[in-house]
């Protein structure tokens, strides 16, 4: 929704304020068994790992995979924009008795695949923000940071130096809109390069999520494949990570690939007039518009 009184407001900050007791409830609990390590390195390590060996504990691998692929289940249901036919599954399979599901996704294959997209959004986001975080404390880019940064650091290395803090919190408010599309029901096509390489973050926390619990299976990776087949338009932007390519001008890179221009100057601008980007991320006004991908 938008309004009009709102048009020339610009959001500077967002804050949460700490209740005094409950958080000096949380600083004294803070020096036990359990606190996260101060390194970033060392913290982001623990986070990625698996949880028996992230809190020494006993732990029951099979039933935590059963819970966590329980949870991607429900969640399936959030994925309104997709039906099963979009994670590959056959119109005419749907609704059958699986006999000739050995040579196809199945429809819980599907459904797992949906749950673990909702699933990684949750996490994608969150990273983010910290991600987001970081460049805005230390002042700096990600080229420019000594220490691991969870998302950002995984964009086209060629354009490290220009991922600031204005960046990502566009990359950020594109994440969300899009994913938020996803959701909603009402998601048509991809919008502009931030969006393609946003979804491509997704989709890789989305196979990590699985792979550490286990449950990428062929079904579910087929899922994952179809899904990228039916959303993406095209690949051309995996050039963006070639390193081949890196220092030739973008221009005529596309003009020999026949790919879209994907400079970094046009990632936040929409591929064409019906194309939607959040005006958080969207261009300055004034700025050149966008090329339809071929």
């Amino acid at each position: 929704m938008r309004s009009e009184l709102l048009a020339d407001w610009e959001v500077k900050r967002c804050e949460v304020d700490l209740h005094p007791e409950l958080a000096q409830e949380s600083l004294i609990g803070a020096d036990g068994p359990g606190v996260p390590p101060d390194d970033p390195a060392a913290r982001k390590a623990r986070h990625s790992a698996p949880p028996s060996a992230a809190d020494g504990s006993e732990y029951d691998a099979q039933a935590k995979a059963e819970e966590v692929r329980a949870r991607m289940l429900v969640l399936a249901g959030e994925m309104r924009s997709f039906p099963p036919v979009m994670f590959g599954v056959p119109d005419d399979l749907e609704d059958g008795d699986g006999d000739d599901w050995d040579f196809v996704v199945s429809p819980e294959d599907a459904r797992l695949a949906a749950g673990a997209l909702v699933y990684a959004t949750d996490v994608l986001i969150d990273e983010l923000f910290d991600d987001v975080q970081t460049l805005e404390r230390e002042e700096t880019t990600v080229g420019e940071y000594d220490g691991p940064l969870w998302h950002l650091e995984d964009l086209p290395e060629r354009y490290v130096l220009q991922y600031d803090t204005r960046f990502a919190r566009r990359f950020l408010v594109t994440v969300i809109a899009m994913t938020t599309r996803f959701t909603a029901g009402n998601f048509s096509q991809l919008s502009c390069i931030a969006e393609v390489l946003a979804l491509r973050l997704l989709l890789r926390q989305a196979s990590t999520n699985l792979e550490l619990f286990g449950l990428l299976g062929e079904g579910v990776s087929a899922a994952l494949g179809a899904f990228v087949d039916n959303v993406y338009e095209d690949m051309d932007h995996e050039w963006l990570y070639d390193d081949s390519m890196d220092g030739i001008d973008e221009s005529a890179v596309g003009a020999t690939l026949g790919v879209a221009p994907m400079s970094f100057g046009t990632w936040f601008t929409p591929f064409n007039e019906g194309r939607y980007v959040h005006p958080s991320a969207a261009d300055e006004p004034g700025a050149s518009a966008g090329v339809p991908p071929s």
